[in-house]
């Protein structure tokens, strides 16, 4: 089997005939089947997600999406920025209008409500296909509060580690994500900021950027009007 894709806990590989094979490594998660329930569930309320064709044990077989990830659409067109910012506040508000089904657990970086959270939107996990953004990776899918989800992908973006190009580009990604999504992230950096400073793969870089730029509230709250505009 070809290689395709390397994330942090799973391996992708081509099988041919429109399909992929999603590999957890050793160690990672297990819960292959219960994320492939959810994203027939989600696809069932009309969400953007591959289509599952089977999932066993560590192992899911998806539908290959065709098109870049955000990430990589964003370090050819920066000027993009913006646009792709936009896009991910609205798949959070799309998102959170779906109501978490019974098997959904919560978790501790989602709160307390019955919304649908991803807990790791970012341009990683989004593939930019012809017939618009798709989500993929739903491993860390929770019921919650849709303000914990949104201060996750604060988190993650405040945290990560990146050359001066994409990082500008990805503070006015940020920017516009906070701009357009309904949800103030606010009451949820008590959920998800210890949850992301707990993760197993933070590096000791990307831990000390998030605590220095959320200790001193960079980003951790809506633009106000006297803002930069992106």
């Amino acid at each position: 089997m070809e290689l395709i894709g390397r994330g942090r806990d799973a391996d992708v590989y081509a099988l041919g005939d429109g399909r992929v094979l999603r590999r957890y490594r050793p160690g990672g998660p297990a819960g292959a089947e219960a994320e492939a329930r959810l994203m027939a569930y989600l696809a069932g309320q009309g969400f953007p997600v591959p289509h599952v064709h089977d999932a066993n044990g560590t192992d899911q077989v998806l539908e290959r999406l065709e098109g870049p990830t955000m990430r990589a659409a964003l370090r050819r067109r920066p000027w993009r920025a913006a646009a792709y910012g936009r896009t991910l506040g609205l798949l959070h508000d799309r998102l959170h209008a779906v109501p978490a089904p019974e098997f959904l657990p919560s978790s501790a970086a989602a709160g307390s409500g019955d919304r649908v959270l991803h807990l790791d939107l970012h341009p990683e996990n989004v593939v930019l296909t012809a017939r618009g953004p798709y989500l993929i990776d739903w491993t860390n899918a929770a019921a919650g509060d849709p303000a914990c989800d949104v201060a996750m992908a604060v988190c993650i973006l405040r945290g990560a580690e990146l050359g001066p190009p994409e990082a500008l580009g990805l503070r006015v990604l940020l920017r516009a994500l906070l701009r357009t999504t309904r949800t103030d992230p606010a009451p949820g950096y008590a959920h998800a900021l210890p949850a992301r400073l707990a993760d197993r793969n933070l590096t000791p870089g990307e831990a000390r950027r998030l605590r220095h730029a959320l200790g001193a509230g960079a980003g951790a709250r809506r633009p106000g009007p006297g803002a930069e505009r992106a």
